[in-house]
């Protein structure tokens, strides 16, 4: 009875650290993006790219030291869980990089942009190009993103005798 005790309060502390990390992932994400795209005015593609980049960044070594409790910084480890992690997030990244202009290009954000405004909602994030496309298509790649890790990545590694 311990043992399965143990095993959930484990699930429920990696599902909480894994939201927690999350959401910080995504504000980098989102800052970066909203600064690239307000400050510089570089595309929506542009933006989206290197935004990515920097956040997946971020959540390799959030979700290998407090998420996953990957232990070992055995450079083959490591390498191996880089590997595995860049190549799934490169998938979500796709559906993300491609997905924000494309969503975006069929009006999907002017539905919030009129929102924001009867709100009367001033803070320039909410007016940014692709915000509300790029916000949609984060549920779907947070949760693809937590499976290819838990499944794929830092899964728990058999002992050889």
């Amino acid at each position: 009875m311990e043992n399965i005790n143990t095993k959930n309060n484990n699930k429920t502390k990696e599902i909480v650290l894994y939201i927690i990390f999350g959401v910080l992932t995504t504000l980098m994400n989102w800052i970066i993006y909203a600064l690239l795209a307000n400050i510089f005015s570089f595309s929506i593609l542009v933006c989206n790219a290197i935004s990515w980049a920097g956040a997946v960044a971020f959540a390799f070594v959030t979700n290998k030291i407090w998420v996953f409790e990957s232990r070992s910084w055995n450079i083959r480890t490591v390498i191996q869980e880089s590997i595995a992690f860049l190549a799934s997030r490169a998938m979500t990244g796709i559906i993300e990089i491609f997905g924000v202009p494309l969503l975006s290009l069929t009006g999907f954000d002017n539905i919030f942009y009129g929102i924001a405004e009867k709100m009367h909602l001033s803070f320039q994030l909410f007016y940014t190009k692709g915000i509300y496309s790029k916000a949609a298509l984060a549920v779907i790649v947070i949760i693809l993103n937590y499976v290819f890790s838990k499944l794929l990545v830092f899964r728990e590694k058999k002992e050889i005798l």
